[in-house]
């Protein structure tokens, strides 16, 4: 019985001066190596297939988190050290968590199968980087009193709740907390659509992902925007300055912004 497979870090192009990889593999103890097909390199660990088969992953997912979350640490560790050569950056392409195989002839086979669409996202993604950028909501009582404040929609209804009997005021006050919710809601939307579309000019591509909760960012302040951008090597400093001209525009308004990178090309990479 088989009892040892590969598991899959990322793709990358053969180079002759990429160091080699440190880290240990995903299960701690096996070296990471690169197993080259072609023009093309599959960055790999042999591990144990009763420890990290699909059905064994799939179980501790629902049950160690820890362990899951440990394990993805050192999956991320891999893929970023091997996008990294002496002098630039590597186009990779990251594989998901827990992609493994059986036996090198599936891996190569796979290889074959989509060599020319693997070279072809390579092609796109040469020369670019990949940086994340994610936008807070600092104090959103705030931003509502300065909607409330400038909104017509919420000036109508107080001019309303003013004109009435204190009995039939107390329901329409119920539809202005609603209003401003609402109007709150939209005014939000739209700045953060105008913020998306402003870093966009600057990008060869972008996309918006979803709005991670507060137990994941580990910060007070709700998430307004998450998003990654594709930038070209040559433009990243430009893109830099841009956002932190943006953050300290946008702190007067009650937002603030963060922004990390280079990441793996996990965004723009689908083959």
């Amino acid at each position: 019985m088989q009892t040892e497979g590969l598991y899959l870090y990322c793709f990358r192009e053969k180079t002759k001066d990429a160091p080699a990889i440190a880290t240990k593999g995903i299960d701690g103890k096996g070296e990471v190596f690169a197993l080259p097909y072609r023009e093309l390199e599959a960055i790999v660990s042999k591990v144990s297939l009763e420890e990290f088969g699909s059905s064994e992953i799939q179980k501790r997912a629902q049950e160690d988190l820890i362990w899951i979350k440990e394990k993805a640490l050192i999956h991320e560790k891999v893929i970023e050290e091997a996008m990294r050569n002496k002098d630039n950056s590597l186009s990779i392409i990251p594989m998901r968590f827990g992609t493994i195989f059986k036996e090198k002839t599936g891996l190569e086979e796979t290889l074959n199968k989509d060599y020319a669409k693997i070279k072809e996202v390579l092609d796109k993604i040469r020369g670019k980087q990949e940086w994340s950028v994610k936008i807070y909501l600092k104090d959103k009582q705030r931003f509502e009193q300065t909607v409330k404040e400038k909104n017509e929609v919420i000036k109508g209804k107080e001019k309303e709740i003013a004109s009435l009997p204190e009995g039939i005021a107390f329901f329409i006050e119920e539809e202005l907390k609603e209003a401003i919710s609402k109007e709150s809601d939209k005014a939000l939307n739209n700045i953060v659509e105008i913020l998306f579309e402003r870093l966009g000019k600057s990008a060869v591509a972008s996309v918006k992902n979803k709005i991670l909760g507060k137990e994941l960012t580990g910060r007070h302040e709700p998430m307004v925007l998450n998003t990654a951008y594709l930038i070209s090597e040559d433009k990243i400093e430009d893109f830099k300055r841009e956002l932190d001209d943006l953050n300290q525009q946008i702190q007067t308004k009650g937002f603030y912004l963060e922004y990390s990178g280079p990441w793996p090309v996990y965004n723009f990479t689908s083959y």
